[in-house]
């Protein structure tokens, strides 16, 4: 049996990101008009962002066991430039990652637990599935 650790992080991201969009997972309104943090310049141009990330939050629990909000803020924050100055690392923003946790809590993939979020047994299988059908 394939398991997640077996296949290459971004091939089953893009996977798990293309099973989420087909649940009917609803994306925010204002993801891909606001940017994912202070470091960014620009909003993310990717039709998808909103799958991929949720995806990518679905992995980080599956790795670390139980993640949260600000955990994932600082994994997915980056270099801001601030001129002349030298660069600091500051962390993503969170009510994306926030929005993310709670639709995937609501498709049932994820739960609350005492310290962070951690996947459900669906969502564990889902992503098991994912590597799976990658190993082919």
């Amino acid at each position: 049996m394939v398991r997640t650790f077996d296949v290459g992080a971004n091939a089953l991201i893009a996977k798990v990101a293309g099973k989420l969009k087909g649940m009917g997972i609803q994306k925010p309104a204002f993801v891909g008009i606001v940017k994912s943090g202070a470091h960014a310049e620009r909003p993310p141009e990717s039709p998808d962002f909103w799958f991929v990330r949720c995806a990518s939050l679905m992995r980080q629990a599956y790795v670390n066991d139980a993640v949260g909000t600000q955990r994932m803020r600082r994994h997915y924050g980056g270099s801001k430039d601030r001129g002349v100055r030298p660069s600091h690392h500051v962390p993503a923003g969170g009510s994306t990652i926030r929005k993310a946790f709670q639709a995937l809590e609501g498709a049932g993939l994820m739960d609350k637990s005492a310290k962070g979020r951690k996947l459900t047994a669906k969502g564990k299988s889902l992503m098991d599935k994912s590597a799976g059908e990658l190993a082919k």
